[in-house]
């Protein structure tokens, strides 16, 4: 992961979406620099989730444009430099025949001619991964035994394994417990400022992650705000949007 861009890491220009007739998104533009801790928040059905999706270049926009480490999304290829945990990725049946390395493994392949054989340099590569979410123990086992919350470590293990600049996560602690929940934010918190991971965060959780995020994305078809976390706390805009939910995100534990 190299220090310095000049230009933003995600590049949004006035984006527009729909399915079918039912509009999602309207004029969508924003910026997602280096270091930045973003948390995307807005009501179900807001276009959140196909937000990140036009990003990574899994959905086309109707209109727009999306730029990556300052490169046409049409015409990018480093996939590698971005990492992505889906919305419930974690719910494995328990007799899903999978080791945790295996499924770390999966991360390495992203951009490459499948199958092919894992290196000792890839061994390194995942073991680094797992103990980075504190999970290396845990390598031979199938990942079906896993509690949600060890699952939910895993699948970030297999987002980081190529030590990408930027990880994109849906709505990662649905279904784990308030302990699980405030475990896991500090581990991304730690990827944040420790390893240097830019994070974009879909989150229904806005009270919990207030202490870890630096800007805030408010997303309703329309951008509503976005800006940094002192300013979301000043905006009127916000409150009338939030109805009164905005002082969670603004009160740091």
């Amino acid at each position: 992961m190299s220090d310095y861009h000049p230009y933003p890491l995600v590049y949004v220009q006035g984006v527009n979406f729909a399915y079918g007739t039912t509009l999602v998104l309207s004029e969508i533009s924003l910026e997602i620099s280096k270091g930045d801790f973003l948390a995307i928040i807005g009501p179900n059905g807001s276009g959140k989730t196909t937000l990140i999706k036009i990003i990574l270049g899994i959905l086309r926009p109707d209109s727009g444009q999306i730029k990556l480490f300052g490169q046409d999304v049409g015409s990018f290829s480093k996939w590698e430099k971005l990492g992505y945990v889906p919305q419930k990725a974690s719910q494995i049946d328990s007799l899903f025949p999978v080791s945790v390395r295996e499924v770390v493994a999966m991360g390495l392949l992203s951009g490459k001619r499948f199958p092919r054989l894992i290196t000792r340099a890839d061994e390194k590569a995942i073991d680094e991964a797992l103990e980075l979410v504190d999970m290396g123990k845990f390598k031979t086992r199938r990942i079906g035994e896993l509690s949600g919350g060890q699952q939910q470590r895993i699948f970030i293990a297999r987002a980081i394994v190529n030590k990408p600049d930027i990880l994109f996560l849906d709505e990662p602690t649905t279904g784990v417990d308030a302990a699980t929940q405030t475990r896991f934010y500090d581990l991304l918190g730690s990827l944040n400022q420790v390893q240097k991971i830019t994070i974009v965060l879909i989150t229904h959780d806005i009270g919990v992650v207030s202490k870890y995020v630096n800007k805030v994305a408010c997303l309703n078809q329309k951008l509503i705000f976005h800006g940094n976390h002192e300013e979301f706390c000043r905006s009127s805009v916000v409150e009338d949007f939030l109805r009164g939910e905005q002082h969670l995100l603004c009160h740091r534990h």
